[in-house]
């Protein structure tokens, strides 16, 4: 299909997506935000969203909040490696999964160890407690990608 300039749908739908990531960079150089942590968060949003899905499912079927938690970020993980690497970091080093992996297991551990202490103090909704992490844990990974794995 052609549009009045004899443009296809396929040029306009890029060069909006163009047009919109120029709007975001220029929104982020303005605000003095670093950019690559905004595409972290977005990319890590997509992620989280999966991931917290994932999560509910298996909390939903009776699993134990730990398995729950190791089944969102093992499915996270594989997800995330290629999307981080490529849109955030610029690298597709397929070398730098087991550093990769290593990050996310450290941060499950600390979820895991996060949500023992909320049920300890008597926080039992695990969908809340897990949503209270999730900026956080985004944070922290994003130090931690960036230090120690796409350095």
């Amino acid at each position: 299909m052609k549009f009045k300039y004899g443009h296809d749908i396929k040029y306009n739908i890029t060069y909006h997506k163009r047009r919109r990531k120029i709007f975001l960079k220029n929104l982020c150089l303005k605000y003095n935000i670093n950019w690559q942590f905004v595409k972290f968060l977005l990319v890590g949003g997509l992620n989280t969203l999966w991931g917290y899905i994932v999560f509910s499912l298996c909390i939903f079927c009776s699993l134990h909040y730990a398995a729950a938690t190791l089944i969102a970020t093992v499915l996270g993980v594989l997800f995330n490696f290629k999307t981080t690497g490529c849109i955030v970091f610029k690298n597709n080093n397929n070398r730098l999964l087991l550093r990769f992996i290593s990050v996310y297991v450290f941060v499950y551990f600390l979820t895991v160890l996060c949500l023992k202490i909320f049920t300890l103090i008597g926080m039992s909704n695990y969908y809340l407690n897990y949503a209270i992490i999730l900026l956080p844990n985004a944070i922290l990974s994003f130090f931690l990608m960036k230090k120690f794995v796409f350095n």
